[in-house]
């Protein structure tokens, strides 16, 4: 399932396109997908349906109740996979549940502009065929509470930005010195989790790599 229920503030554009390369994929690889932005959905009846919950852009609070955020949590519990891309990491920021499951929470991020981002883990089918630096435009996402638990396989390159954004980056990034993490993958609580804070810009999900890549 793709839910795409935002909460109030900044909804990201991308999303409907997001939708459309997913759909796009089940049509290619033989999978079925059901779109919603409808928190009701999050029922544990309703979600055994599921492989997986994919999250696009999501933001903010994108339940209604705690009964939902139940639901989910079950979900994940029960050996369910969740797919979150782009600032997924700035969905439900004030539950500590959700924020681990994800791997932390949205701090800041670089304006867009082009940098470079470093392959870490070669071996992971979500690098296939992406070069070991891959020079893109997007937004530079920095997080929060970071969960240790998870697997770094991307990793934004720091050293790629101007001048004037490296004061702000050096207070963002913590204990990280070159690199910062961009994507990653983690199984927790049962069940298992891949994040990607890249995908900013809507024509990305219609760029081979970058579909390749989720």
């Amino acid at each position: 399932m793709v839910y795409t229920k935002n909460g109030k503030g900044f909804v990201h554009d991308n999303i409907p396109s997001a939708v459309a390369s997913i759909e796009k994929l089940a049509r290619e690889h033989g999978f079925k997908v059901d779109v919603s932005d409808n928190p009701k959905v999050m029922t544990e009846e309703n979600l055994k349906k599921y492989t997986l919950l994919l999250f696009p852009s999501t933001n903010n609070d994108v339940f209604n109740t705690n009964a939902q955020r139940l639901a989910f949590r079950r979900y994940v519990e029960a050996g369910g996979g969740f797919v979150g891309l782009h600032s997924v990491t700035g969905t439900e920021r004030n539950w500590r549940w959700f924020k681990m499951m994800v791997g932390g929470t949205f701090d800041w991020h670089v304006p867009f502009m082009p940098f470079k981002v470093k392959v870490l883990k070669p071996d992971h089918p979500t690098v296939k065929g992406i070069p070991k630096v891959w020079e893109r435009n997007d937004e530079c996402y920095f997080t929060k509470e970071m969960y240790p638990g998870i697997t770094v396989t991307m990793a934004h390159d720091l050293n790629d930005f101007e001048e004037e954004q490296q004061e702000e980056i050096r207070k963002r990034s913590g204990s990280f010195a070159n690199y910062f993490p961009a994507v990653w993958y983690q199984h927790f609580d049962g069940g298992t989790v891949w994040i990607t804070t890249l995908g900013h810009a809507k024509e990305d999900y219609e760029d081979p790599m970058h579909v390749q890549h989720i």
